[in-house]
C-alpha cells in the first residue's frame, strides 16, 4: 500500500484532504468488498482548484493509484508510464487550443467504451474540461450517463462553475486548495534541490502556483523577466511611456507564444503533409488544401491562447505590486517591521520593500484599489478576446492616472 504522503501523491503540496479522498477511492476500486467501497468510488470525478494547485498532477496520481497494485507506489512501470502518458489504458487530454471540440469528445467517448488493454480500468483524464464546447459537453454527458463498468473519467477545471451543470452533476467533486508558501518552498528544496532562500523567494512570488514557483527558482531568465514587470508601475510617467510599456508587454507575450509554438507548428505541418501524401502523385489538391487550412487555423488559435496566457501572467505579477502597496497603505503590513520571505501575512515582493513603501506614500488606498480594478477589468477583457494591444494600452493609462 502506497504511503498517502509519498508515492504518486508526493508532488501534491498541501492537499492532504484531497489525497485522502482519492486514495480511499483507489483502495475501494481495488477491493470492492471493503467497508464503504460502494460510496468511496465512482466512475466520474471533477477535480478543481486554482491555477498551479496541481489539478493535473492529482488526476494522474489518481489514475496511477487506480491501476497500481500498491495504490500508487510511484516506482513501478504502471506508475511511471501513467505519469509520462505512455500507459495504454490512460488517455491524457490536454489542449493548447481555445476549446475542445465535439469531435474530440466523441473520440474520447469511443475510447471510453472500450475495455482496458492491460489494467483493471480505462481512465480518461481531461485536463482542460472547462474548455469543452457546449456541443462537446452534450456528447460527454451521454458518455457519463451510460458509463461502461471499467471506465473512469477524471475531469479537471479551475472551478466547478467552469463546467456545464449537467456534466458537473454526474461527477464527484474534489477541490484542491492553494498551498502555503512554506509548503511550496519545502517542495522546491526537497525535490528540486533549490537553495532555501531562493526557494522562499520563488514560493512567495508565485503565490501558490507550483509550476510558476519552479520556473522562478530554476531560471534566471524568468526571474529577470519578473523584475522587469515590477518596474512597470514606476515607469508610467507620461502618455508616451504608457504606450511604449504596452507595446513592449504585448511584443514580449507574442514572442513568448511564438517561441513555444514554433517547433510544434513545424512538426504538426510536416506530419500532416506526410499523412496526406502532400506533393505526391496520388494527393487530392482540394482535400489537402482544406486539411492544411484547418491546421493553420488551429495553430493560430493556439498562438492566440498562449499570447493571452502570457499577458495574463504579466497582469497577475502586476497585481502583486498593488496588493503590497495596499497592504502598506491600510497598515495591514508594518513597513518598519523586519521583513520575512515566508512567515505570516506580509509583502509578496519582500525584496522590493523600500520601493513599495515609497510608492505607497505617493498614492492613496482608493487610487490603489482603482488600479487593481483596472487590472482585473483588463484580464476579463482579454479572456473575452479583446484586442491585446488596445487593452494593455488602456490599462497602462489607467495605472498612470486612476482618478
Amino acid at each position: 500500500m502506497a504511503d498517502k504522503d509519498g508515492g504518486v501523491w508526493a508532488d501534491l503540496v498541501g492537499q492532504q484532504r484531497a489525497i485522502a479522498i482519492l486514495s480511499a477511492a483507489a483502495a475501494a476500486a481495488r477491493d470492492p468488498g471493503m467497508d464503504g467501497a460502494r460510496h468511496a468510488m465512482t466512475h466520474a470525478w471533477l477535480i478543481t482548484g486554482p491555477p498551479g494547485s496541481g489539478r493535473s498532477n492529482a488526476a494522474r496520481a489518481f489514475a496511477a493509484a487506480l491501476l497500481c497494485d500498491q495504490g500508487g507506489c510511484g516506482d513501478c512501470t504502471i506508475c511511471r508510464s501513467t505519469e509520462s502518458g505512455a500507459h495504454p489504458d490512460v488517455t491524457l487530454v490536454r489542449t493548447e487550443q481555445l476549446s475542445i471540440s465535439v469531435a474530440a469528445v466523441r473520440e474520447l467517448a469511443l475510447k471510453a467504451s472500450m475495455s482496458p488493454t492491460v489494467g483493471r480500468f480505462q481512465v480518461i483524464v481531461v485536463e482542460d474540461a472547462d474548455r469543452i464546447t457546449d456541443h462537446g459537453a452534450d456528447a460527454l454527458l451521454k458518455a457519463l450517463e451510460e458509463p461502461p463498468p471499467r471506465t473512469v473519467w477524471l475531469l479537471c477545471a479551475p472551478t466547478a462553475e467552469d463546467v456545464i451543470v449537467t456534466v458537473r452533476s454526474r461527477t464527484r467533486q474534489v477541490n484542491l486548495r492553494t498551498p502555503l508558501d512554506s509548503e511550496v518552498a519545502r517542495l522546491l528544496v526537497e525535490r528540486d534541490k533549490i537553495e532555501p532562500a531562493l526557494a522562499a523567494y520563488a514560493a512567495r512570488a508565485a503565490q501558490g502556483h507550483i509550476g510558476r514557483a519552479r520556473a522562478l527558482a530554476r531560471s534566471e531568465e524568468v526571474r529577470t523577466s519578473r523584475r522587469q514587470i515590477m518596474q512597470i508601475p514606476g515607469s508610467l510617467t507620461s502618455v508616451g511611456a504608457c504606450l511604449r510599456a504596452a507595446a513592449s508587454i504585448v511584443e514580449l507575450a507574442t514572442a513568448d507564444a511564438d517561441h513555444r509554438t514554433g517547433q510544434i507548428d513545424a512538426r504538426e505541418l510536416a506530419e500532416l503533409k506526410e499523412a496526406l501524401g502532400y506533393g505526391t502523385k496520388g494527393a487530392r489538391p482540394r482535400q489537402t488544401a482544406a486539411a492544411l487550412k484547418e491546421l493553420e487555423d488551429q495553430q493560430k488559435a493556439r498562438a492566440k491562447r498562449l499570447q493571452r496566457d502570457a499577458l495574463d501572467r504579466v497582469l497577475t505579477e502586476l497585481t502583486t505590486w498593488y496588493r503590497d502597496l495596499l497592504s502598506v497603505q491600510l497598515r495591514a503590513v508594518d513597513p518598519s517591521a523586519p521583513v520575512s520571505a515566508l512567515e505570516g501575512f506580509g509583502l509578496i515582493n519582500v525584496e522590493l520593500h523600500d520601493e513599495i513603501v515609497r510608492a505607497a506614500r505617493s498614492a492613496t488606498a482608493e487610487q490603489t484599489l482603482r488600479r487593481v480594478d483596472a487590472i482585473l477589468a483588463a484580464r476579463d477583457a482579454l479572456e473575452h478576446s479583446a484586442a491585446p494591444l488596445l487593452t494593455i494600452e488602456a490599462l497602462m493609462l489607467n495605472l498612470a492616472d486612476p482618478d
